[in-house]
């Protein structure tokens, strides 16, 4: 084998074992990661997922937990979790918070979780001992088909928040952000 066909061979390998494809020099975008790479950026918020969540919200033995969308409100206006308040950041989240008390459960949300790790991280350091983010948020959440709402009517649409992200929502979810 020449030099040459080696490198080739070598660069296919490398190129597949990164998940690359085509000319497109950009890793493959896979939950595991995105998962990974919150718990280590926010090694302080708790974890609670999509199924965990559901079973939450389907028990009536417990109370509900104040659920926070960190998204944007153009997000939010496409679809969002039914109850759900628009929180994008701590200053919007603690009028909200106002009336519950620090040991309140709170589950903050956004599209796959690193915005609502961010606020659930800032609402653990002004005292709330509750708070979770949702991970794999709205997106793993729809992709499992559970339900999200526009004014407390079910939709089938998600803003994907951009390209790169909305490769992890399921394409049938996908809107243009435009609300009808």
């Amino acid at each position: 084998m020449n030099a040459v066909y080696r490198t080739t061979i070598a660069l296919a390998v490398s190129w597949l074992a990164a998940g690359l494809t085509g000319c497109n020099l950009r890793p493959a975008l896979e939950w595991t990661d995105v998962k990974e790479s919150i718990r280590t950026e926010f090694p302080g918020v708790r974890q609670l997922s999509t199924r965990e969540l559901a079973e939450w919200l389907a028990d009536t033995s417990r109370p509900l937990p104040v659920l926070l969308d960190a998204r944007t409100a153009d997000e939010f206006a496409v679809s969002h979790l039914r109850r759900a308040e628009l929180a994008t950041d701590v200053a919007s989240a603690l009028p909200l918070l106002e009336d519950a008390g620090s040991e309140t459960p709170v589950v903050v949300y956004c599209s796959v979780g690193y915005r609502s790790s961010q606020l659930a991280e800032e609402l653990t350091a002004r005292g709330y001992s509750n708070v979770f983010n949702l991970e794999g948020s709205l997106f793993q959440w729809a992709n499992e088909g559970r339900p999200v709402y526009r004014h407390d009517v079910p939709v089938r649409a998600i803003h994907p928040y951009d390209a790169r992200w909305g490769r992890l929502l399921d394409k049938r979810f996908h809107s243009r952000g435009i609300v009808e």
